[in-house]
C-alpha cells in the first residue's frame, strides 16, 4: 500500500498510538495556561478500535503522473510501396510527430498489394514500437481515412514508357478525386494533408478541388526533399555539417523546372552566420551545376540504384510534417508546396513551393525577400509549367 511513499512518522510525527498522541504526544501547541480549564473530552475515553494503529502505517498518496498524449492517427496511402515501407517505421518511432506522441497508423493500398500490406503490418507488430498504439491496414479508402489527423498521400499512378502526360494526369485525377472525397467526409477536423506522389503540386490541387471543406492551408505538397537536397549540396561543397546550412529555398514545381535558390541561405561559422554565396565564392557553379544537380537528383538516384529515392523522400516527408505541426526554429525557413495567395507575383490558385515558417500548426509564407532578375525568370518559368499542368488536369475532369 503506497510502498516507498513518505509516512507521517518520516514527516516528523511520532509513531505513538492515537490516544497517546492526542495527550502527551500531540504535535500541535497545547492550550495556554490562561485558557479556561475544561473537563477531559469524553471522546478520548471511549474505546477506539483504531487506538493501537500508528500514523506511520498511513502513507501519503504518490504524486500524480503526467497525462499521456492522445494518439494521433496518421494515414499513409500507397503504404506497401518503397516510400511507404521506409516511411511507416519513421512515423512509428516518433520521427514525424515527436518522441512523446503516440500514433495509430492507417495504411492504404490497392487490392493487388494486400499481401504486401499485411506483411508490412506484421513487421510493424514485430518491431514493438512503444509509440505505435494501433494499425489499420486496408484497401478500403473510407476505412483508411476515418478519423485521421495527418494524411501523407504517397500513392499515385507513375508515368510508364510510352504514356502521354495527359494519360498519367487522367489516372491521378481519378485517384485523388476518390481519396479527396473520403478525406473530406471522414477525416478528423483540421486534418493536415501532404501530397508526395507525382505530379505532387497538381495532385494536391486536384485533392483541394474535391475536398472543398478542407481549408486550403491544410493541403500541401512535398518540396522538402528538394530543399534538403539543396542543403546537402551546399554542405558537401563547403565541407560543413548540413545542420549548419539553412534558408535555401525551392521555388515552384517539384519537377525539373524547380528553382533552388541560395541567395538568402547562410552557413553557421565560428565567426557567425555567413551568406552561402560569399563562402562558395563561385556564382557560376551556384547558377548552373548546383541548380541542375538538385533538379535532376531524383533521376541520378534512379540511375544509380535502379529504383527511386524512397528513403530520402520518406525522411523529408517526416521533416515537412514535423515542422508544420511542431514549428520551425527561430530564424529558419523551409520550403513547402502551398496554395499561392499571389505572393512574389506567383499566380494565385497554384500549389507552388515557397519559403515558409511554421508556428502553432500553421505555415506562413516568408515575405519581403529581394528577388533578382535571374531568380525572377526561374520563378516565372516554373509557375508557367504549373499553370499548364493545372489546365491539363482540369481538362481531365470533364
Amino acid at each position: 500500500m503506497g510502498r516507498g511513499a513518505p509516512t507521517w512518522e518520516q514527516r516528523g510525527f511520532s509513531g505513538l498510538p492515537v490516544a497517546a498522541r492526542l495527550n502527551n504526544g500531540h504535535p500541535f501547541p497545547p492550550l495556554s495556561q490562561n485558557s479556561p480549564k475544561r473537563a477531559a473530552s469524553p471522546l478520548l475515553l471511549l474505546p477506539n478500535p483504531y487506538a493501537s494503529r500508528t500514523f506511520s502505517k498511513l502513507p501519503l498518496p504518490p504524486p500524480s503522473a503526467p497525462m499521456a498524449k492522445e494518439p494521433m492517427r496518421v494515414l499513409v496511402t500507397g503504404a506497401a510501396g518503397q516510400i511507404g515501407y521506409a516511411l511507416v517505421p519513421m512515423i512509428a518511432r516518433g520521427v514525424m510527430l515527436g518522441a512523446d506522441q503516440p500514433v495509430i497508423l492507417h495504411m492504404l493500398d490497392i487490392p493487388p498489394a494486400t499481401e504486401s500490406l499485411n506483411g508490412l503490418k506484421m513487421e510493424l507488430v514485430d518491431a514493438a514500437f512503444p509509440l505505435l498504439k494501433g494499425i489499420v491496414a486496408t484497401t478500403d479508402v473510407v476505412e483508411a481515412c476515418t478519423g485521421v489527423n495527418v494524411a501523407v498521400m504517397v500513392g499515385g499512378f507513375p508515368r510508364k514508357e510510352g504514356m502521354e502526360r495527359k494519360d498519367v494526369m487522367s489516372k491521378n485525377v481519378s485517384i485523388y478525386k476518390s481519396q479527396a472525397s473520403a478525406l473530406e467526409a471522414h477525416a478528423a477536423p483540421n486534418c493536415k494533408v501532404l501530397v508526395v506522389a507525382n505530379p505532387a503540386n497538381t495532385n494536391a490541387l486536384i485533392l483541394k478541388e474535391f475536398a472543398p471543406s478542407i481549408p486550403e492551408k491544410n493541403i500541401t505538397c512535398l518540396t522538402r526533399l528538394d530543399h534538403n537536397r539543396a542543403l546537402g549540396q551546399i554542405s558537401e561543397k563547403l565541407n560543413v555539417q548540413v545542420t549548419d546550412v539553412k534558408n535555401a529555398i525551392i521555388w515552384g514545381n517539384h519537377s525539373s523546372t524547380q528553382y533552388p535558390d541560395v541567395n538568402h541561405a547562410t552557413v553557421k561559422t565560428p565567426s557567425g552566420e555567413k551568406p552561402v554565396r560569399e563562402l562558395v565564392a563561385d556564382d557560376e557553379w551556384l547558377n548552373t551545376e548546383f541548380i541542375s544537380t538538385v533538379q535532376q537528383r531524383g533521376a541520378a538516384i534512379i540511375k544509380a540504384r535502379k529504383q527511386s529515392s524512397a528513403l530520402s523522400a520518406a525522411s523529408s516527408a517526416c521533416d515537412h510534417i514535423r515542422d508544420w505541426v511542431l514549428g520551425t526554429p527561430e530564424g529558419t525557413f523551409v520550403s513547402m508546396g502551398v496554395y499561392s495567395d499571389g505572393s512574389y507575383g506567383v499566380p494565385a490558385g497554384l500549389i507552388y513551393s515557397f519559403p515558409v515558417t511554421c508556428s502553432g500548426g500553421e505555415w506562413t509564407i516568408v515575405q519581403g525577400l529581394p528577388i533578382d532578375e535571374f531568380s525572377r525568370k526561374k520563378m516565372d518559368a516554373t509557375a508557367q509549367e504549373l499553370s499548364e499542368e493545372k489546365t491539363l488536369a482540369y481538362s481531365c475532369l470533364n
